[in-house]
């Protein structure tokens, strides 16, 4: 069932079982509010089993790309287009956001990692990848890193 993200009244629905359930629930928020501040889209997100593709085509992004498997459990996933950019989006039990940009324009097309405040570096990324802090109202710190995406997808 589609969940509407609050970003005003942050809610852990979806998330429960993440042992960053808030943190993670800020994250997700934040980036509720800024789709909606930037291109006033409505950011919606599903159980991740009832959206397989997008799962996979992250999964399959991040093999592909950089040899990269996350080990976490996928709880929610999104797929949308704003502008001229495909957006996905999956959020996992530890805490980690992925989202893949692909631009249907210009060719901008990256993948995003968030990390929740309070989570570990995923080892799967640890030394692949260094992370920026951003404050955020909703998320506390979140860590932040990303990859340019080469192939076709």
């Amino acid at each position: 069932m589609p969940y509407i993200v609050d970003f005003k009244n942050v809610s852990t629905v979806g998330l429960e079982s993440s042992p960053v359930a808030e943190a993670a629930a800020g994250l997700r928020a934040n980036e509720a509010r800024y789709y909606k501040n930037k291109y006033d889209h409505d950011f919606t997100v599903s159980p991740a089993g009832e959206l397989p593709e997008v799962v996979d085509r992250v999964s399959r992004i991040l093999k592909e790309e950089r040899d990269i498997v996350i080990n976490s459990r996928p709880l929610e996933a999104t797929s949308f287009q704003v502008e001229d950019l495909q957006m996905a989006y999956v959020f996992y039990e530890s805490g980690l956001s992925i989202n893949v940009m692909y631009s249907t324009g210009d060719g901008k097309r990256a993948v995003g990692f968030k990390l929740s405040d309070g989570m570990e570096i995923p080892e799967e990324l640890e030394s692949k990848f260094k992370f920026a802090r951003q404050k955020s109202k909703l998320a506390g710190t979140i860590r932040g890193s990303y990859f340019v995406i080469k192939g076709e997808y």
